[in-house]
């Protein structure tokens, strides 16, 4: 039978493929791997152990850990099982924002990995008046830890709970990262994650018994998602930290996986080493290494060399771009980006370089999957996110505001959309909107259909609907393209548009700190930090190149007319444990970097 529940995914993978590494990590130094059978084992242990704690379907189950671990995914199966929810939460929020979710969600026991989330958690439970207890993931002193729950007994329960199970029924909870308020609980049936889960499995490019990465965090969708996927398939997994990626002793050489997901972030760090370690290079090695990279801008998904051009793709194939994909493994047949806007140049340098790159469009709301590029011949398009899923409808809803002929807001339907927002009514009625008797989901994107390959129609993310700027002049900018092309320069860490009830549009800079000081030194300029290069007039004009280089691409009203350079770091939390300027998935919160950033705004305007 095919899954259609979550705990499915994993007796559907015993019945069809069993794996004896189905999911794996490192653990004191070496990596230990759990079968098919062990997973269900120690799921079981959990289920039971919860239904002995007192926990009735329907009651609500946290998780936090730092680092993607093989607990959590056997914690989800568990829980899930038992018929209860799980209530993911980011580890980096602030004990406030647990005190928020978990009164809202009755969270009534948590499980927490490393660090300091047991302190986090224990600091809020003086507020929590549901909160039973805290279990640690690791072994710590004096804490009960999550084992101490297992049990041997009742597995007659749990099968009457799988048995009683829903597809439509709640399955969990996520809380939105949101830039502004309090977040919204996204309430997502069984249905919701296994209709997208089963829409992707003619498009994956690997399958049974193949290995992906996962360092995504699993508290978001779009990696837990991918994980389930993984399952259904076969697909071994696993699991580490960004931290562990790289490096000639990282993960990536160690696992050599085939496959996984990302955010664009990662993609342009990962780029920024290379062009970096280009630029150190000397000599003829120097030369070659950039008539390489000059071979990746006119590539297209599909292409094929003949001629000489084949030759030269050949050459740079052989000493260039290998070293390229045995940094990643040397095993990689796909990586899919999601989550945020992927700058073109990514995709194409990479993809060129035969590390196939694709993006994904989707939200929590969406579970999360709305438009993938695919692998196969004629499934991808550059610069967008791919043709719609199977058994998702989409729609450009052009009749509220100001769009340009084409475009609008992107309306969703389908088994992926969410039950609603919890406890949120008001909320979820704001955000589904009724069109000749069908009821559509609106995503607050705004996007276009282009043709591509076959006649397909792919789906081009032009901006978000509330991120739209409006000038003085009534006229709207949409900052993301902006931002995008602008980061595609090796020199921006990052950058943000702004303009909003001003006469013209402008933008905060962050410049990529090791490239600017290998700039500098390359032509002359005496700096030894970010903040001493910004204030060089040649590097503000260096800057200003970039800056015009662009501008032709937009129309005049979307020009850069002025611009900030800052020796800022933006991140989603700082050192101090405060919130930070960027969402948990890397999105920017506008809001508050345009408060933290007031005064050099404010210079701009008045200069």
């Amino acid at each position: 039978m095919e899954p259609t529940r979550l705990f499915d995914f994993i007796h559907y993978q015993k019945a069809n493929y069993p794996q004896e590494k189905a999911i794996g990590q490192k653990e004191n130094g070496k990596w230990k791997y759990y079968s098919t059978d062990e997973v269900i084992a120690k799921a079981n242990k959990v289920s039971r152990g919860l239904i002995k704690l007192g926990l009735k379907p329907g009651d609500k189950v946290a998780v936090a850990v730092y680092k993607n671990r093989a607990e959590w995914v056997i914690m989800d199966i568990g829980i899930c099982q038992a018929g209860l929810i799980n209530v993911p939460v980011y580890p980096t929020i602030s004990p406030s924002d647990y005190e928020y979710i978990f009164n809202d969600a009755s969270v009534k026991y948590a499980f927490v990995g490393e660090n300091d989330l047991y302190e986090k958690v224990n600091a809020a439970k003086k507020n929590l008046p549901m909160l039973q207890d805290i279990y640690t993931l690791d072994k710590q002193d004096g804490r009960p830890y999550w084992e101490d729950i297992f049990s041997d007994e009742g597995q007659e329960e749990v099968e009457k709970r799988m048995a009683d199970s829903k597809e439509e029924e709640l399955a969990t909870l996520i809380y939105t990262s949101g830039t502004t308020g309090n977040p919204k609980g996204v309430m997502l049936a069984h249905k919701n994650i296994a209709s997208n889960v089963k829409s992707v499995r003619e498009i994956m490019p690997i399958g049974k018994g193949q290995t992906a990465m996962s360092f995504l965090p699993l508290c978001h969708i779009f990696e837990r998602s991918a994980s389930y996927a993984y399952i259904y398939l076969g697909i071994n997994i696993v699991f580490t930290g960004t931290d562990n990626l790289g490096g000639d002793s990282g993960d990536l050489r160690a696992v050599k996986p085939h496959f996984f997901t990302t955010v664009p972030r990662l993609l342009e760090k990962v780029y920024e080493k290379i062009y970096n370690k280009g630029l150190t290079l000397t000599g003829a090695k120097k030369s070659l290494f950039f008539w390489a990279l000059d071979l990746t801008k006119d590539y297209t998904y599909d292409k094929k060399y003949s001629g000489f051009s084949k030759i030269k793709q050949s050459i740079a194939n052989k000493l260039i771009f290998s070293k390229w994909r045995e940094a990643l493994g040397g095993n990689i047949v796909g990586i899919l980006t999601g989550a945020a806007p992927c700058p073109a140049k990514m995709a194409q340098v990479f993809s060129a370089a035969g590390i196939p790159i694709r993006e994904g469009y989707g939200l929590t709301e969406t579970s999360p999957g709305l438009a993938i590029n695919t692998y196969k011949n004629g499934g991808a398009k550059l610069g967008t996110v791919g043709p719609c899923l199977s058994g998702v409808q989409l729609i450009i809803d052009s009749s509220d505001g100001n769009y340009n002929p084409g475009e609008g807001e992107i309306l969703a339907k389908g088994d992926n959309i969410m039950m609603g927002y919890y406890n949120q009514p008001e909320k979820t009625a704001e955000v589904f909107k009724e069109i000749d008797g069908q009821r559509w989901f609106c995503t607050g994107d705004i996007g276009k259909f282009l043709s591509g390959p076959g006649g397909k129609q792919f789906l081009k993310i032009t901006d978000r609907k509330k991120e739209l700027l409006k000038t003085s002049g009534g006229k709207y900018v949409a900052p993301a393209p902006i931002e995008s092309t602008l980061k595609e320069n090796f020199l921006i860490e990052q950058v943000m548009v702004i303009g909003d009830k001003q006469k013209y549009v402008s933008a905060l800079i962050i410049p990529a700190e090791e490239a600017l000081l290998s700039w500098c030194k390359d032509n002359n300029v005496d700096a030894n930090s970010v903040e001493e290069a910004i204030s060089d007039q040649n590097v503000v004009n260096r800057f200003q190149e970039i800056i015009n280089e662009c501008n032709p691409s937009f129309s005049h009203i979307e020009q850069i007319k002025k611009f900030k350079l800052l020796h800022a770091n933006w991140e989603p939390v700082k050192a101090d444990g405060s919130d930070g300027e960027l969402t948990p998935t890397l999105k920017l919160k506008r809001r508050v970097i345009r408060e933290k950033h007031a005064k050099d705004i404010n210079g701009i305007y008045t200069a």
